[in-house]
């Protein structure tokens, strides 16, 4: 039996350069507008505070923990607005996926037309991924407790570390299945819903009986995808370091000349300096983007290629693949 998910690796190469070439700024930018929201992630520093209880008499202004009630006041302000730029980014990144999929099916980059054609169904992507996503949440974080609790309040966490390893099996069983879930939802599921306009229980009710009846293809498409996202990701990194360390040596030689003039530290050196370190962070940020462009295009062309050659009716390529006429 021959695997779809092997046979496409080199397909799906040539499926990509042809969209992607000739290289032009204006489509590029746009795709990695696009990169930006659907390859990117978001992640929040954590601090971490002391729990000792405070030896003398608790202040009016003051909880039991000792700390300020201004601070507990502007740190839930902090995690509010954190979570509401992360939930935009997440609802963005959702209405994006349906937005990259059309443009690899069409050929065309077309940020507002495929967006004022997808958006309703992105807010159903969204509203899935945070379905399947909070209790999972909910779940690491009950885990995490096992831990944390007994910790913080002094008791013995003997008897819940036992628990807590003990989960930890099931814990990586079921983070696998939602993984799959997640994975098989952008992958597969997406360009269902762009095919028959559907919403996602209704395209993953498609899906489901092809996964079950074609469970080895879509196994090596795992494996093989896993191993493609590996490869692409330690070449990808390798080129950013390199281009942020050519970057980087006008960056230090600015450093040095202003530590040699007027001190590093003076008002008119952090002047020079923050301005130039800004810079420096937007054109890593750029680069970095941009080089996940070819990437991610490449993978959703194998993921598309790969579940059109499982299932001949799921093929939204069959009729707009890349050619030179897009060129």
């Amino acid at each position: 039996m021959a695997l779809h998910a092997v046979e496409n690796v080199e397909e799906a190469l040539g499926v990509t350069r042809a969209f992607l070439t000739p290289v032009t700024v204006r489509r590029w930018l746009k795709l990695a507008v696009v990169v930006f929201f659907v390859g990117g992630g978001v992640s929040f520093p954590t601090t971490q505070f002391s729990t000792s209880a405070p030896t003398g008499e608790v202040s009016p202004g003051e909880i039991p923990s000792g700390l300020p009630v201004e601070l507990l006041t502007l740190a839930a302000a902090v995690v509010a607005v954190g979570l509401l730029l992360l939930g935009l980014f997440g609802l963005v990144g959702a209405v994006m996926e349906f937005v990259l999929i059309e443009s690899l099916r069409t050929g065309e980059v077309s940020l507002r037309r495929h967006w004022r054609r997808r958006w309703r169904q992105g807010i159903r992507l969204f509203g899935f991924r945070v379905a399947i996503g909070l209790p999972m949440l909910a779940l690491f974080g009950g885990w995490v407790a096992l831990l944390a609790v007994p910790v913080l309040t002094g008791r013995d966490p003997a008897r819940s570390a036992t628990v807590f390893l003990v989960g930890l099996p099931v814990l990586a069983l079921i983070s696998a299945g939602y993984a799959l879930v997640s994975e098989f939802t952008t992958a597969f599921v997406v360009p269902l819903m762009i095919q028959s306009d559907s919403g996602v229980v209704a395209a993953w009710r498609r899906l489901w009986p092809s996964v079950r009846a074609a469970w080895k293809q879509y196994l090596a498409y795992v494996a093989v995808a896993f191993l493609l996202t590996v490869a692409t990701g330690v070449v990808v990194s390798i080129a950013v370091a390199l281009v942020a360390f050519a970057l980087l040596v006008p960056v230090l030689v600015a450093v040095a000349i202003v530590h040699a003039t007027v001190s590093v530290t003076s008002p008119l050196g952090l002047a020079l300096l923050v301005p130039l370190a800004v810079l420096f962070g937007v054109a890593l940020l750029v680069v970095g983007t941009l080089s996940q462009v070819p990437v991610v295009t490449y993978l959703r062309y194998y993921a598309l290629l790969v579940l059109g050659d499982i299932e001949e009716s799921f093929d939204i390529l069959a009729d707009g693949r890349p050619s030179t006429e897009y060129r």
